[in-house]
């Protein structure tokens, strides 16, 4: 039998990405569930994974770039989500300070062992 498990965000860690991202992680065995601080400015290079993705947006915007060559653009804003599908590529531009809540599925490993370099200042 599974164990349940009770969070409280303020009571997790929260990881420093790079001067513009923290992060705050709760990891299941096959999703995982992040805060995302993101500075405005701020720019998530262009990217793909295998995990199926869904954003939802507590407060601020992100702007993403949909696709290999970035021309959809979707603004996603406070109380709105957006779902990526597996593989496909994506950047995203922090319009104002954003919070937003991440669902990954599997889990984000490279996120939980910190080789996510694209992510991270150099």
């Amino acid at each position: 039998m599974s164990e349940t498990t009770h969070y409280r965000w303020n009571d997790m860690p929260k990881e420093q990405v790079s001067s513009m991202i923290d992060r705050r992680l709760i990891i299941g065995d096959k999703m995982m569930l992040a805060h995302v601080y993101l500075k405005k400015g701020c720019i998530v290079p262009r990217h793909q994974h295998e995990n199926e993705q869904i954003t939802y947006i507590l407060e601020g915007a992100l702007r993403f770039f949909i696709g290999e060559d970035g021309s959809t653009v979707i603004d996603v804003r406070d109380g709105e989500v957006l779902h990526i599908p597996s593989n496909v590529w994506h950047r995203a531009e922090a319009l104002e300070d954003t919070l937003d809540v991440d669902i990954f599925s599997p889990p984000r490993q490279d996120w939980i062992d910190k080789t996510d370099d694209y992510l991270r200042d150099s």
